[in-house]
């Protein structure tokens, strides 16, 4: 063997081994590596108090999953929050509702709100990761149905989380109001951004024998997908916070960069994970978007990319 064969052969053995712990890392120690972020806001009224938000998004449960299951059930105890937001995705599989019922259990009786996913209504199959770059996946989904009814039920009559799939409600917590609206899955197109101007008036509104409300402490958008036509929307709605799911902050990252291979949607890559800005018209408002805390059973990795939830402490402007 030559020198120059030796040193190809080195680096090839040297590459090989680079690759076969990335894929350790990422399959079998990283996407059990659950973490909490943590980002403070000052966006309520003078005098309000300080509200805890618990943002979670993309468990993409399977019953077997019970370090997750047990790691989000910890959640309730550890972060106490006074309002939980989850932004879709939360089946991975047909039985998925047995874990997120495990993983959910503690977060009864704290006030949220949700959207729906597409894994919320049908479940995974499988895919070419490569297709993911180029750009958003529009092949048609062939996963099984899931039991979203089941789903519904539980979060809104066990939990007593509030609905916003194309809505609006008033949500109350720590004696505030707040205003919260949403759409469902824009990567499917099941956003209906034109009932949302109604939605919100009629919460304003009130009832017919009150016809004068006071006004929210805080106006919540709510999406599973931060397509860029939500975002602008929700902006021009008056939303004062953003959150959204749906990117897994790309899942497989290069380290230390930050903006992601993919986002699956149309936002910028380097807006796909994290808390960051949205200006649309003028108008700049606070952007969450939760890199999630799973995966598909299909895509078991996470690469530079933690699983995560995220808890917002926003206080009143001083």
């Amino acid at each position: 063997m030559t020198p120059g064969s030796r040193t190809a052969l080195a680096a090839v053995s040297a590459a090989g081994a680079v690759g076969l712990s990335a894929a350790v890392w990422g399959t079998c120690i990283e996407r059990y590596l659950f973490t909490v972020r943590r980002h403070d806001l000052a966006l309520l009224p003078p005098g309000s108090p300080s509200l805890t938000v618990l943002h979670l998004s993309d468990a993409h449960m399977a019953p077997w999953q019970h370090r997750k299951q047990a790691w989000i059930a910890d959640l309730a105890e550890q972060v106490q929050p006074d309002l939980v937001i989850n932004t879709g995705d939360n089946l991975g599989h047909e039985d998925g509702l047995r874990g997120i019922r495990t993983a959910f259990a503690p977060l009864r009786g704290v006030p949220g709100a949700y959207v729906h996913g597409s894994n919320d209504v049908t479940g995974p199959s499988p895919r070419n990761p490569l297709r993911y770059f180029q750009g958003p996946s529009r092949r048609p989904h062939r996963g099984a149905l899931l039991d979203t009814a089941a789903m519904d039920a539980y979060f809104q009559s066990d939990l007593g989380w509030t609905d916003l799939d194309n809505a609006a409600a008033v949500i109350e917590t720590r004696g505030l109001r707040l205003d919260a609206f949403g759409v469902s899955d824009a990567h499917r197109d099941w956003d209906e951004l034109g009932v949302l101007p109604g939605a919100l008036a009629a919460i304003r509104r009130g009832p017919w024998w009150r016809r004068r409300l006071e006004p929210a402490a805080l106006t919540i958008g709510v999406t599973h997908a931060p397509y860029r036509r939500v975002l602008d929307a929700f902006t021009d709605l008056g939303a004062d916070v953003i959150f959204g799911g749906h990117t897994h902050g790309g899942q497989v990252r290069i380290p230390f960069s930050r903006s992601a291979l993919v986002a699956n949607c149309d936002i910028p890559r380097d807006q796909a994970r994290g808390l960051s800005t949205w200006t649309h018209d003028g108008r700049t408002v606070p952007l969450n978007v939760s890199a999630g805390l799973g995966h598909s059973i299909y895509a078991p990795v996470r690469f530079a990319c933690r699983p995560e939830a995220t808890v917002l402490t926003i206080r009143a402007i001083s």
